[in-house]
């Protein structure tokens, strides 16, 4: 069977059990949806589900499957979960999943859960296997310019409709707002609205009322912003991690982790190596590649290294060292580093009125 989306899930199984299933993606909760409707129609099925299974360095794959292999006294079906975290069941992992995916028992149904995989993961015969004889679903991220519209269709479930015109827009505007950057905030939102509300059209005034102010900011999503060039968000995701109680220590690694990994793309562009094979080996995807891709003339060596020195600085000054070159407060040092790593990826004369252009170390 081909490789299938989250959203095409629901009619595959209304044909019918086709295992073994395999889910894939970040997106928690739209993860532990998709599971959650496998496990369901394998309820329905007979299947029993029994305590699943996670790979880790010590995790022992024989086990796995004597547990596959063995048939009930009793003739009851089970379902079996596996969770690889890291994505990758290395070569003995990959000769037992092989295995897994030839076994034709109606009495076991296998569930195997991993992480967003890259392309050349998916060619590798584990996982072609595993796709061939049974039934992958790739789960794919909700980017933030999406998240607008995957509201309205959550609402929609809940026979709750958004005003047409520039008042729904409003609405839905009021929502995305509230719970930007994070998907569980949104789905707690419809749910909420969802119990207080009666199904038919919402309002603007009732949803001002009712919405709490439930913004959440995902600091893994920082890069993104930062790439965008995009000052008033990326201000606004800070002041939300801040009010939050993220420690600035984990705004400022992801901030640096993100400048390794544009050195390290400027470094095999310029060695010669194609900007493709670069990305996936610096685990660089979706909209976070698209940008950098288009940012990368403005990256140059000189550039990088300089924004390295600058976050060198914003360590000293989360450390308590009173670095001269940026402000002693330690979020005021992360604010000023997050600034000018979006200011270098915005052309001269584009940038934000929130703040003067940073001169690099």
């Amino acid at each position: 069977m081909p490789l299938i989306r989250q959203s095409q899930l629901a009619d595959a199984l209304r044909s019918g059990l086709r295992g073994p299933y395999t889910v894939f993606g970040d997106e928690l909760l739209l993860v532990i949806e998709a599971l959650d409707a496998v496990r369901a129609v394998a309820a329905q099925a007979g299947y029993q589900r029994g305590e699943p299974y996670q790979v880790d360095k010590d995790f022992d794959w024989q086990v796995l499957l004597a547990q596959m292999r063995e048939r009930s006294l009793f003739g009851e079906r089970k379902l079996v979960e596996l969770r690889i975290p890291g994505g990758k069941p290395g070569r003995e992992g990959a000769a037992a999943l092989a295995e897994l995916a030839q076994q034709d028992d109606p009495d076991c149904l296998c569930l195997v859960w991993l992480p967003r995989l890259d392309a050349a993961t998916q060619k590798a015969d584990w996982f072609a296997r595993l796709a061939d004889r049974g039934t992958a679903v790739r789960v794919d991220n909700v980017e933030p310019e999406q998240l607008g519209g995957w509201m309205r269709e959550r609402l929609l479930r809940h026979g709750l409709r958004l005003p047409a015109g520039a008042a729904g827009q409003e609405c839905l505007d009021l929502l995305v707002a509230r719970t930007e950057g994070n998907l569980l905030a949104a789905h707690q939102e419809v749910e909420k609205l969802a119990l207080l509300v009666e199904p038919g059209e919402l309002a603007a005034q009732e949803l001002q009322q009712l919405v709490q102010a439930a913004a959440r900011y995902n600091v893994f999503r920082l890069a993104e912003s930062v790439l965008a060039g995009d000052a008033a968000r990326l201000l606004r995701m800070l002041e939300g991690l801040q009010g939050e109680g993220v420690a600035p220590v984990l705004a400022h690694w992801t901030l640096a982790e993100e400048l390794r990994a544009w050195l390290r793309v400027r470094q095999g562009l310029d060695a010669g190596q194609g900007f493709a094979a670069l990305a996936r080996a610096n685990r660089i995807w979706g909209a976070r590649e698209k940008l950098l891709q288009r940012a990368l003339p403005r990256l140059s060596l000189r550039v990088i290294e300089g924004l390295l020195l600058r976050a060198a600085a914003c360590d000293r000054a989360i450390k308590g060292l009173r670095p001269p070159e940026l402000p002693h407060e330690p979020w005021q040092a992360v604010r000023q580093l997050a600034l000018a790593m979006a200011q270098s990826v915005t052309p001269l004369g584009t940038g934000s009125a929130l703040a003067p252009r940073l001169v690099l170390l």
